[in-house]
């Protein structure tokens, strides 16, 4: 019978490690769990190896695998952290939580999570060896899990992180919802008038004097409305080639990098962007830094959150200095791109050695702040749409007044 030696975790966090016999891996994996005991690490010992099977192995069919939202990920990943605080095992807590899964992606992730670490894979590897849905993130938190002795606290903190990103996510589709709508009765409201009732008003005046001179609003909106009636394929081509061509435009990394950094100096909506980038930056580093990751790993994985090519680049460079011995908080604010209230956080956290916990409390005043930001935003653009509205209103109304007013003098 082989000897393989171990490594594991009990349920209280202590690390143990050893050799036992077993007749294979999944085999040495159940006697730990019978123990109490989450395999880490096992490995057939010098001169053993496992049986191997003579029947020719059948080839591994890949399929797609169900995939699931950033919602139902935080629920699955709490409910786990909640059974392992429980006192459960790894295993066991895994096979509670499946009892109790619902839907297509649940079940299927948890099957094959207890299918890997029944043979001796540990939770992050299995995550990784899924794909899609987990992310370097998810990974690099399971990561930290399984190394540490702080598993459920680790997946609350990663639950946390998804949870407050599920709620950033709806608080922008509530708070651009009104001015969206608002936007779209806009544009309707233009095409109904330019398309259909400007021709059918001012089509008698015209009709009744076509050598008449008349104003510019007029001519304006008549020339929009034949255009729009006889060459309304072309403004549906332009639409498209500019489409695919900004599309192509943009995903070279230059014009991605130039676009991005434009938007973050757009008046208030570039601060808004802003403002969500570092909150969700500050808090994904907080809680990657505090499950024991090393600092460069953590601004590897936190570079990706960010969502803006240029903000994105900085880290880049931070991660350079950092690698070269340089204190984390210089290029942070050499870049220009983050507000002084994180690089002084920074700063502090390095200097006291609390960067962990210094980290939180700034995302937690970053949250905040969005908040004002979203507030700030949903009262300045539906007022600027008004305008915008009101604008187009009384021009359409110079355009159909203007030319009576004229016959009306003409006629005097």
């Amino acid at each position: 019978m082989p000897t393989y030696r171990y490594q594991s975790m009990t349920a209280g966090g202590q690390n143990r490690s050893g050799t036992l016999t077993a007749n294979s891996r999944a085999d040495a994996v159940r006697q730990l769990m019978q123990r109490g005991e989450t395999a880490t690490q096992i490995e057939a010992a010098s001169g053993d190896a496992e049986p191997r099977s003579t029947a020719t192995p059948m080839p591994r069919i890949r399929t797609s695998r169900p995939t699931m939202g950033r919602a139902e990920m935080a629920t699955m990943i709490r409910e786990l952290a909640t059974a392992l605080e429980a006192g459960l095992p790894l295993m066991q807590a895994l096979k509670t939580i499946r009892r109790q899964a619902s839907g297509r992606a649940a079940p299927a992730i948890l099957d094959f999570f207890i299918e890997r670490v029944e043979a001796g894979d540990t939770i992050h590897k299995a995550a990784s060896e899924y794909g899609k849905p987990f992310n370097d993130l998810i990974i690099g938190m399971l990561k930290a899990a399984d190394a540490s002795g702080r598993s459920d606290e680790i997946l609350h903190q990663l639950a946390d992180l998804l949870e407050r990103g599920v709620e950033l996510r709806r608080e922008l589709l509530s708070a651009a919802f009104y001015p969206m709508i608002v936007a779209a009765l806009i544009v309707a409201s233009a095409g109904i008038l330019v398309v259909y009732l400007i021709p059918k008003l001012l089509g008698p005046i015209i009709a009744a004097d076509p050598d008449a001179v008349l104003p510019f609003p007029t001519r304006v909106v008549m020339g929009l409305s034949d255009f729009a009636l006889n060459w309304w394929f072309l403004v549906v081509a332009v639409v498209f080639i500019a489409t695919i061509s900004f599309r192509v435009w943009i995903a070279t990394p230059e014009n991605r990098f130039q676009f991005d950094r434009m938007k973050l100096r757009i008046p208030v909506l570039g601060r808004l962007l802003r403002d969500i980038a570092v909150a969700r930056f500050t808090r994904t580093l907080g809680t990657l830094a505090s499950a024991g990751l090393p600092i460069l790993d953590c601004l590897r994985i936190t570079r990706d959150t960010l969502g803006n090519a240029a903000m994105m680049q900085a880290i880049d460079e931070v991660q350079d200095q950092v690698t070269a011995g340089r204190p984390l908080a210089e290029p942070l604010e050499r870049s220009g791109l983050f507000p002084p209230l994180l690089v002084q956080v920074v700063h502090l956290g390095e200097r006291s050695g609390r960067l962990e916990n210094m980290l939180q409390h700034a995302a937690s005043a970053f949250d905040r702040q969005v908040g004002i930001s979203l507030k700030l935003f949903t009262k300045a653009f539906p007022p600027l749409l008004i305008i915008l509205m009101a604008g187009i209103g009384g021009f359409v109304l110079a355009a159909i007044l203007l030319p009576m007013l004229q016959m009306q003098s003409l006629a005097t």
